[in-house]
């Protein structure tokens, strides 16, 4: 609880950096704030379990503190890559938008009523609209806000219109409330109230990004700042699949008879259009972006197999840690390989290994996890999804989820072979930061340590 109300300060210190001319400290505040919030976080494990606050509005247990663990990190990484992008014109602005962005997902962490579920979803998405398009005279920029501001619109309104449903028929907007009246029902439930459950399922496939609901990712992700684009890959949609298996693992699971076979449909179609259309792509950018797409199949296959007790929570809680951290290198990689001359083509990549083998060997390691290969983290996030799908009556899925991570494969393959086996165009050097030579040591010998010993993130809940 201590790290959001530190968040939040810092948001607030950002809007008054300009007035009280202290910007040029705020990068190094956050920093050094970020890590106070994390260290609060770690010294509330086990000690405030399910104590409510303001109201039962929000309720930080193990659970909220481990998902708030995952964001945190996660943002400390991602303002280390983005300190470029701190440089620029509306300091203040941005860092403000961004820190305000990073409260919205913590609530999603630990939200116990609809209302701070809306509230958090609209503080998260609302400076993110923002944020893509902070490119004014890039009309791809202007362009992503737009798109990313109307489908999230739409998606506002789905959400909105299911939580009223399910308030007329429950009568509460608690989530234990809720919970109860479903248990007591025992099935005798109006056909609104399932009306409403699918609504509000329509509505965080649009914010995960799941097809048929992903039309707006691949154009928001290409056209936003890169910076931003790894802010929505990681740390946007952690948030997201968080709030996603509080509502449906722990609120609608005595009713998931009505939502797995819809859920099931979704994921299939969420690893075959992503992966076959990430296959086509020539932009590294938007194929990270129909990447992402399948990850959050995987994730919402953990949330499929709802029967496990807490596996299905350490399942996403390791996938969510594994790839978030995997996008940061290749983000980082890819900002700084096209920061010359923007391109974002794999064209860009090659002879990478040449130009750059440090660069070029992190981003094997990014391009590796990513694609589930041993030993690396992604290899045991999409083991662990595995092993919780052969005990549901969907099996089938993991064969359509098998195949397709095997084209995925291919198109991450695709990056590895421009840098190692295709002559550069210019025999053109890669310098990075110190601060980026850093990030991309860390990260990468975090995926690799996070695939050798699984079991303290997998285990976490027992």
């Amino acid at each position: 609880m201590k790290g959001l109300f530190i968040i939040s300060g810092l948001g607030i210190l950002a809007m008054l950096a300009e007035i009280f001319k202290f910007k040029k400290l705020l990068y190094p505040l956050v920093l050094v704030g970020i890590l106070a919030a994390y260290a609060c976080n770690f010294m509330e494990w086990n000690n405030n379990l399910n104590i409510p606050m303001f109201g039962n509005m929000i309720r930080f247990d193990n659970v909220a503190l481990a998902f708030s663990g995952v964001i945190l990190a996660t943002a400390f990484f991602w303002f280390i890559l983005a300190n470029d992008y701190f440089e620029e014109d509306h300091v203040t602005d941005h860092f403000a938008l961004v820190l305000f962005a990073l409260v919205g997902a913590l609530m999603l962490t630990s939200f116990s009523n609809m209302t701070t579920l809306f509230l958090g979803i609209e503080i998260l998405s609302i400076p993110m609209y923002v944020l893509a398009a902070s490119r004014k005279r890039d009309l791809a920029s202007n362009e992503a806000g737009f798109k990313y501001l109307i489908m999230g619109s739409f998606a506002s309104g789905f959400l909105l219109f299911g939580i009223a449903l399910i308030y007329g028929a429950t009568g509460s907007f608690d989530l234990m409330t809720i919970r109860s009246f479903i248990s007591q029902a025992d099935g005798n439930l109006p056909t609104f109230f399932y009306a409403g459950v699918l609504m509000v399922l329509v509505a965080m496939c649009f914010k995960v990004s799941a097809a048929p609901f992903h039309f707006w990712a691949p154009d928001v992700y290409e056209g936003s700042p890169t910076v931003i684009t790894a802010l929505m890959s990681t740390i946007v949609k952690t948030a997201a699949f968080a709030a996603f298996m509080h509502l449906f693992l722990v609120v609608f699971g005595k009713v998931s008879g009505s939502w797995t076979p819809v859920l099931a449909v979704i994921i299939a179609l969420s690893l075959l259009v992503s992966n076959i259309t990430a296959a086509s792509q020539q932009s590294v950018k938007r194929m990270l972006a129909y990447s992402s797409i399948s990850h959050a199949a995987f994730m919402l296959m953990a949330i499929l197999a709802n029967n496990r007790g807490f596996a299905s929570i350490n399942a996403i809680l390791y996938y969510s840690l594994a790839y978030s951290i995997g996008s940061i290198t290749a983000f980082t990689v890819l900002y700084n390989v096209s920061k010359q001359d923007g391109n974002v083509n794999i064209e860009a990549f090659n002879g990478l290994g040449k130009r750059n083998p440090f660069v070029a060997g992190c981003m094997v390691v990014a391009m590796l996890s990513l694609a589930g290969i041993p030993v690396t983290a992604g290899f045991f996030a999409k083991y662990f999804v595995f092993t919780l799908m052969i005990g549901t009556s969907f099996k089938w899925l993991l064969i359509v989820a098998i195949l397709t991570s095997a084209v995925g494969v291919y198109y991450y393959f695709k990056v590895i072979i421009a840098m190692y086996f295709k002559p550069a165009k210019e025999d053109q050097k890669v310098v990075l930061e110190t601060s980026h030579v850093l990030l991309l040591a860390l990260t990468t010998l975090f995926t690799i340590a996070l695939g050798i010993v699984p079991k303290y993130i997998i285990e976490i809940f027992g």
